[in-house]
């Protein structure tokens, strides 16, 4: 849950390519493993490069790992995964800094976006989520990438291959 509007709930969903730091964000009104394959399905329209590997934490619209039923069944996210042969990695249970690159991300937005920002609507939520993620997260400048931004080091390595060590 990031936030609410008239009582609705709304929720961030974020990927983050390990090499360039890229990230896609996207605005979901239910955390479910619906919306967890709506989301992969997007994030691979959006990214330039196939996807090999997915890494989440346990939760359950990830996984059925902890599930009290006693058997762990294919959760629509985990099959959406399948089909497309991507693997599926999952961190150890209650440990977010195996994560640590999505968590931090959530942290600067919780002081650079949610503070200072009001929504009126789940629309309007996802229309400054998605200007924020562009304008202030993909092109600006970071010191572990050398003071490029995503955007500079993911187009460099699809341009020229790797540029940055």
């Amino acid at each position: 849950l990031v936030n609410n509007a008239k009582g609705k709930k709304f929720y961030q969903y974020t990927a983050i390519d390990e090499y360039s730091r890229w990230r896609y964000v996207e605005a979901f009104e239910e955390h479910s493993t619906y919306s967890s394959a709506q989301f992969l399905k997007h994030l691979i329209q959006r990214f330039p490069m196939p996807i090999e590997c997915v890494q989440t934490d346990n939760g359950v619209e990830f996984t059925k790992r902890f599930s009290t039923s006693g058997k762990e069944t294919l959760t629509l996210f985990q099959r959406t995964l399948k089909e497309l042969g991507i693997q599926h990695k999952l961190i150890r249970p209650f440990t977010p800094r195996h994560n640590g690159k999505v968590e931090r991300s959530h942290r600067k937005d919780n002081e650079r976006f949610y503070t200072s920002h009001t929504f009126y609507s789940f629309e309007d939520f996802s229309k400054q989520l998605q200007t924020y993620n562009r304008r202030d997260y993909n092109q600006f400048p970071m010191r572990p990438l050398g003071w490029k931004s995503p955007q500079t080091v993911l187009r460099e390595f699809i341009d020229r291959g790797v540029t940055y060590v």
